[in-house]
């Protein structure tokens, strides 16, 4: 009594809007047709956190004097920076290449183009509804297993849908004999933290234990995700093995994964330096986690990437957009800076100038050119890899 009489003196407007559309959830037989309501509730609370510093960052952008010139020259940075960012992890004649020319059309105006190697949509990979996943492959694969991405989409873990993202990317993997598996998973509210983590790494075991019903390699599994997809793949592949994190996995269920991608991710969930991080941790308290931090602080440190830094960690290539208004590019950075001062594998970061969140949706100019970043660089983590296991068989 005195816990729900404390909530209801702390709640604002927000979480008695998040309380109403969990409850109605809950009503026999129509309950589950009114989950989206809760969805767009706590999109509404995220999106009137950051819209402030959207607009603000928009004004600046396009106000400032020479803006058009600037925003020119740093869209055709991208390739030169893509590029230098891969060396030394990369081998140099792989970084021979023609890069994608600088696209006009935004990429998700190409997502029927993209979405000719969608080769099987709504495959389970668990028993909830929200736990499908879809498939991208050529129809004519070679016949030895080819490598796997698995893609969290992003949706400030409130929407979890593989509509429309990553497109682009599996798109170019899958033309490259690739297999791409993106997946949906349970967000909040009505599925508080850390049912999303839980599906990610169901999802990774589903492809070590089945992938090769498609043509994929169950040996070679990395997982990509942008936004708050980017936070779950980071912490996905900072905790392999983690017991919190797949207790509701089978005994002996592989949750390990051979490489990191995180675009324009968020790693810290406890930071509330500034306006902007404290707003953050402000909606994980009151619409994903449910807990207070000051109260449940290892639920928040558990769940922030930077926090799970180890020198085994996986590969990991970062990606940011120094414009992101959204998540600002100190977070990638400073995650960046420790995982490569512990980690003993190769670790790269391409920071975008200019770039905002969700460029690989809207900003035809310098998604081609990560795509094909991100390309090399998990070959040539899959090229190590299979050397390193053959001077072990040898």
């Amino acid at each position: 009594m005195w816990t729900r009489a404390r909530w209801m003196m702390e709640a604002s407007p927000a979480d008695y809007l998040l309380a109403m559309s969990v409850a109605s959830a809950q009503l026999p037989v129509i309950g589950r047709h009114l989950e989206p309501l809760g969805g767009a509730t706590a999109m509404t609370v995220w999106g009137t956190r950051h819209l402030p510093d959207f607009i603000g960052a928009a004004a600046r952008s396009w106000l400032s004097p020479g803006a058009g010139e600037v925003r020119k020259t740093q869209r055709e940075s991208t390739n030169a920076v893509s590029e230098a960012a891969l060396r030394g992890v990369v081998e140099p004649e792989d970084l021979q290449i023609a890069w994608p020319a600088p696209e006009r059309t935004p990429p998700v105006w190409k997502a029927l183009e993209h979405r000719r190697h969608l080769h099987r949509t709504s495959v389970r990979y668990g028993d909830h509804p929200a736990q499908r996943l879809d498939v991208w492959r050529r129809e004519d694969l070679p016949a030895e297993p080819a490598p796997v991405l698995l893609f969290v989409p992003g949706g400030a873990w409130v929407h979890g849908s593989r509509i429309l993202q990553g497109y682009a990317l599996m798109s170019h993997l899958a033309e490259m004999g690739w297999v791409c598996l993106s997946i949906d998973y349970r967000v909040a509210p009505h599925h508080r933290w850390p049912r999303h983590i839980h599906d990610v790494k169901a999802a990774i075991a589903w492809a070590r234990a089945n992938v090769d019903r498609f043509g994929g390699d169950r040996d070679f599994v990395a997982v990509a995700g942008a936004s708050a997809g980017g936070h779950l793949a980071a912490l996905a592949g900072l905790t392999i093995d983690d017991a919190e994190y797949q207790e509701h996995l089978p005994e002996g269920s592989d949750t390990s994964v051979d490489a990191v991608i995180g675009i324009y991710g968020r790693y810290d969930w406890e930071d509330r330096s500034t306006t902007e991080r404290a707003r953050f941790v402000d909606f994980l308290e009151r619409v994903v986690v449910n807990k207070r931090q000051h109260r449940h602080g290892e639920v928040f440190r558990k769940a922030s990437p930077i926090a799970r830094i180890h020198p085994k960690a996986p590969p990991f290539l970062v990606v940011h957009g120094s414009g992101d208004s959204v998540i600002p590019v100190e977070q990638a950075r400073s995650f960046v800076e420790r995982l490569s001062s512990t980690s003993q594998s190769p670790v790269s970061y391409i920071e975008l100038p200019g770039a905002g969140h969700g460029f690989d949706m809207m900003d035809g100019a310098r998604t081609g050119s990560v795509a094909t970043a991100i390309g090399l660089f998990l070959n040539q983590i899959r090229r190590d890899r299979s050397l390193m296991s053959a001077k072990e068989v040898i």
